[in-house]
């Protein structure tokens, strides 16, 4: 048996689509697009191709893109003032801040000091609590991206036997309550975890979001389970000084065993973007109070 392959590149382009006809209908009852600022501090590489993308990828949604760019010895006081002007700039529907974030700044008061309505990453902890306890905010990207690969290719998940593997503010603890809230039994398995690959192998639906290349084998995996691998890993290639991307989940291995599994690159990855876009158009929707079908998008 060889795994279905779940598509997350085409998903995505689906969801961009979409947001797309809802960002000229926005416009069109709002007489403004619908707007996203992204603040970038430093040169960290990684971190300016992707605000390049976002940035690429909200104007081609239709949607206004706004976008701040400070050098790496920004005083934080600087970038909290930015912050509380986009708060307050009704052109902007959501902000999100880059990270990681240079040193010498508090990632946690940053992301606290952006307006909660306005916090289309879902990272802020009043989005947390709104999550826990099933009250509607924003979900950060990645996991809920990987809820709609789940329920695009299973359906209804309830009753389902699931473990998340990572306990992370941004993947795991967010990725467990989505789960949670679709009736699946849902354990949360992280580095201190006892007897690791028997507790994943009873799994109908592995998540896998620890950072560690090919870390799940494939006789870790129930026969027939569904496999979302969120890790992005770069490890040397056969060719010598090139390097190529892998998962956290040994693909090759897990493939021959599951039922369906995202593959690295192709997968998770491009869901986040979109799912960032989708954020944002819902709050333009909500800040406008205007009224958006729960299943339009």
């Amino acid at each position: 048996m060889t795994a279905a392959v779940i598509d997350g590149k085409a998903f995505a382009a689906t969801l961009r689509a979409r947001v797309g006809d809802l960002a000229r209908a926005f416009e069109e009852k709002a007489g403004r697009k619908a707007g996203l600022a992204v603040v970038l501090v430093g040169e960290d590489p990684a971190s300016q191709v992707y605000v390049r993308s976002k940035g690429k990828s909200t104007l081609e949604a239709g949607m206004a893109s706004f976008e701040h760019k400070l050098p790496a010895d920004t005083a934080e006081a600087d970038l909290l003032a930015l912050v509380e002007r986009l708060n307050a700039d009704p052109a902007v529907d959501g902000i999100l801040v880059q990270l990681p974030l240079p040193a010498h700044m508090d990632e946690q008061k940053i992301i606290a000091t952006i307006a909660p309505d306005k916090d289309v990453d879902g990272f802020h902890v009043i989005n947390a609590g709104r999550l826990a306890v099933g009250q509607p905010g924003y979900v950060p990207c990645t996991p809920l991206g990987c809820l709609m690969l789940l329920k695009d290719k299973l359906g209804d998940l309830s009753g389902l036997d699931a473990v998340v593997i990572g306990r992370s503010n941004i993947v795991g603890k967010p990725m467990a309550q989505l789960l949670l809230a679709e009736s699946c039994t849902v354990t949360i398995a992280h580095s201190r975890t006892k007897n690791l690959p028997d507790v994943v192998r009873r799994a109908d639906i592995v998540v896998a979001a620890v950072g560690r290349p090919q870390m799940v084998k494939g006789d870790w995996i129930k026969p027939g389970a569904t496999v979302i691998d969120v890790g992005i890993n770069r490890i040397p290639a056969a060719e010598e000084g090139k390097t190529r991307l892998v998962g956290d989940v040994d693909y090759a291995e897990a493939a021959q065993v599951a039922g369906a599994i995202t593959p690295v690159p192709g997968g998770v990855g491009p869901m986040t973007i979109a799912v960032l876009l989708r954020n944002a158009l819902v709050a333009a929707y909500r800040h406008e109070g205007l009224e958006l079908a729960p299943d339009a998008i």
